[in-house]
């Protein structure tokens, strides 16, 4: 199983101190984050996209590009790019350009976006959001497979045989459909033979279940292999010496980003109840010590019927670099060798 970090570069107060770092600052330390994730073997590190001012992921491939320089051998990806905004054409050759510069380590997961802010911005509507990813998801991947492409769509000029450059270094670029709740996203992706990333931050991973059989499902009928079908998971997580360490650093970040965000979209503020409750057994948060989250993510892959990646948001825990560079340091020297040596052994276990 690949074990990596999603960073949407949330600029956030310290919870100890109040002070919110500036932009500069809390750039600096993300390609710290990034280069850390890399020295300890983490498999993967992904920057999402957002347009609001808690977030600085507004340019993702350009974030990329720059720890592509300072990496060796992580793989890095979107989480997500928010295709229904974008030109497929400049995603393609964003993406193909740090897969150059990376020399064959560049991903790229697809999707519609949590928030709406890109589509006025970028000149769409907000209603079109799905019939803008439908056609956009269709150039793409004729982008990738096709150097000169003829295509023709609602939403933007046609191709008329163009080339597009540059090719990427890879012979074929990863492309993976994230996904939410909805289940047309689960069916699309399978349908069309696509790895799938689910983003679980609340409730429990086994209430995924039945939306994973949907993508295995539309996957086997229509003739992809099952070792093709490969099933990602981004969820919320930190990593601590100890359980109540990890918890009490975490939960003022995340009680402020989600209480913020909740007031916009009707929610009660976030308490600490609720918070327990997602660190524990049956809630999708990874947060403890290494033992304990390490059999959490084995218990959500169990849950889920078997998963090849898991990526830990942890930007949202709003900590100083130091903590959040330890934070990396164990997910990757305590908790992936636990992961892999019992993943590969097949062993059951039990999250306390």
């Amino acid at each position: 199983m690949e074990i990596g970090i999603d960073s949407f570069a949330a600029i956030l107060p310290e919870p100890n101190s109040g002070h919110t770092p500036s932009p500069t600052d809390r750039m600096a330390a993300l390609l710290e984050e990034v280069e850390t994730a890399d020295r300890v073997g983490l498999d993967v590190f992904g920057i999402g996209e957002h347009h609001r001012k808690e977030f600085l992921d507004a340019a993702p491939a350009v974030i990329l590009s720059a720890v592509a320089a300072r990496t060796k051998t992580i793989r890095l990806t979107s989480a997500v790019t928010v295709l229904s905004a974008a030109d497929p054409v400049r995603v393609f050759q964003d993406f193909a350009t740090i897969d150059l510069i990376s020399k064959g380590r560049v991903e790229i997961v697809v999707g519609r976006g949590s928030f709406g802010e890109a589509y006025p911005l970028f000149g769409f509507r907000f209603d079109d959001y799905d019939a803008l990813f439908a056609e956009k998801l269709d150039l793409l991947l004729k982008l990738r497979d096709t150097t000169h492409v003829i295509w023709a769509g609602r939403f933007r000029p046609p191709l008329n045989g163009h080339g597009v450059f540059p090719r990427p270094h890879q012979s074929r670029l990863p492309i993976w459909l994230g996904a939410g709740g909805t289940p047309q996203s689960f069916i699309r992706a399978g349908a069309l033979g696509l790895p799938l990333m689910v983003a679980i931050i609340g409730g429990d991973f086994a209430r995924f279940r039945p939306l994973v059989d949907l993508y295995r499902e539309a996957g086997s009928q229509a003739g992809h292999l099952p070792e093709t079908l490969r099933i990602g998971v981004h969820a919320i997580g930190f990593v601590g010496e100890t359980t109540d360490e990890a918890k009490d650093a975490f939960f003022p970040g995340w009680s402020y980003m989600f209480t913020e965000i909740g007031r916009e979209r009707g929610w009660s503020p976030a308490t600490r109840p609720q918070f327990e409750a997602m660190c524990g057994p049956r809630g999708a948060f990874l947060i403890g010590a290494p033992e304990t989250v390490a059999a959490k993510i084995l218990s959500a892959s169990e849950a889920l019927g078997g998963i090849s990646r898991i990526t830990f948001q942890m930007s949202s825990a709003s900590l100083e670099p130091s903590a959040m560079k330890r934070s990396i340091e164990l997910l990757g020297t305590a908790v992936a060798p636990i992961v892999r040596e019992i993943a590969g052994k097949g062993e059951d276990v039990w999250v306390s």
